[in-house]
């Protein structure tokens, strides 16, 4: 039993880690301006709110796969809703499509979410071979987001949009920015690199609160979330002690087909959520990863409480006074996530 308890901490601990470290860099590049010019930058480009919406969802895509899903969420929900107030373009369609796409952007890199790291821990995948065997569907989901939030928010995003000031946003080239590029290179060229992107991240915060440039550990750890974190944690290597001891979950994955891999566990994630899922079937070697990847990353779009992201996401929403519907949330998200999987899943290989 010690052994087992043993072997599940030690294969669950690194995307906790890893996330965390990611966290402390997007809050310490946050302070530099790096998402609020990022956002600037969006909503200066040329055309209506069909245009406005499509660059900012490319932006969140791109933040969510470099610096994880989470970050992305934590970071970019305020700035596509401040986006969209500042424009009078449909609040709606940001706020719903920032979500969808940090889950759907997730599959490109193995650090872009928790479940990729767990998922990809028992195989001999490099993270750039990842990359290109994940490209492909990675750029279907994106457009699929995209494209699905259009139609139904087609009508509201092709109103005029109101010519607002915004606020200019100033971006200082600092430790977190510097962060976030040395993050990015060691996802890509480092197979586990969670110990070095939390170095980073602590580096980051310590440059930053020793030259008085505002924000504070307090406020770093709010961000962070670490009692989420940590009960997260503690289901997570609870669920890989039980898959280690219980291999009916894992023997069954071993002979299912792609399509049956992705269909379980995008339902294992609705059910109990997609990290201790992840933990339930990658206990033992998982014959189709990335088919079951594409389920675990994109199926929590169809129901709030199917990954971390969507509930920080929605804590997010109500702080800045954003109603939003649990019921549309499932209902346009289920449509995302079949029609992802319909197009992505011939691709994967």
């Amino acid at each position: 039993m010690v052994h087992t308890l043993v072997t599940s901490l030690s294969a669950t601990w690194q995307p906790f880690v890893l996330v965390a470290g990611l966290l402390l860099i997007g809050y310490a590049a946050s302070r530099e301006g790096l998402f609020e010019a990022l956002g600037a930058w969006c909503a200066r480009v040329r055309g209506g709110g069909v245009t406005l919406f499509v660059v900012m969802m490319l932006a969140v895509a791109v933040v969510s796969a470099v610096l994880n899903l989470d970050s992305s969420i934590v970071f970019m929900t305020p700035v596509a809703i401040s986006a969209a107030r500042a424009k009078g373009s449909d609040e709606k369609a940001f706020v719903f499509g920032t979500v969808f796409m940090a889950n759907s952007a997730s599959l490109l890199l193995i650090g872009s979410n928790l479940t990729n790291i767990l998922v990809i821990a028992n195989t001999s995948t490099s993270p750039a071979h990842f990359s290109a065997r994940m490209a492909l569907p990675w750029i279907i989901a994106v457009a699929v987001v995209i494209g699905v939030v259009l139609v139904w928010r087609w009508r509201p995003l092709t109103a005029p949009l109101t010519q607002g000031a915004r606020d200019a946003a100033t971006l200082r080239v600092g430790p977190g920015v510097v962060a976030t590029a040395v993050a990015v290179v060691l996802m890509v060229v480092v197979r586990h690199p969670a110990l070095e992107i939390l170095a980073a991240g602590v580096l980051s915060q310590l440059w930053t609160l020793s030259r008085a440039r505002g924000g504070s550990w307090k406020e770093a750890l709010r961000v962070v979330n670490p009692g989420t974190l940590a009960t997260l944690f503690v289901v997570a290597v609870a669920v890989g002690v039980l898959a280690r001891h219980w291999r009916a979950p894992s023997h069954f994955m071993a002979h299912a087909n792609v399509v049956v891999t992705t269909v379980v566990a995008t339902l294992s994630a609705l059910v109990i959520n997609n990290l201790p899922a992840a933990s339930l079937f990658a206990a033992h070697a998982v014959a189709h990863p990335y088919a079951m990847l594409l389920g675990l990353d994109v199926g929590p779009s169809c129901l709030i409480t199917g990954a971390l992201s969507s509930l920080l996401w929605r804590r997010i929403v109500e702080r800045d006074d954003v109603k939003v519907s649990l019921r549309t949330f499932s209902m346009v998200g289920v449509i995302v996530t079949a029609v992802t999987i319909v197009f992505a899943l011939p691709v994967l290989g």
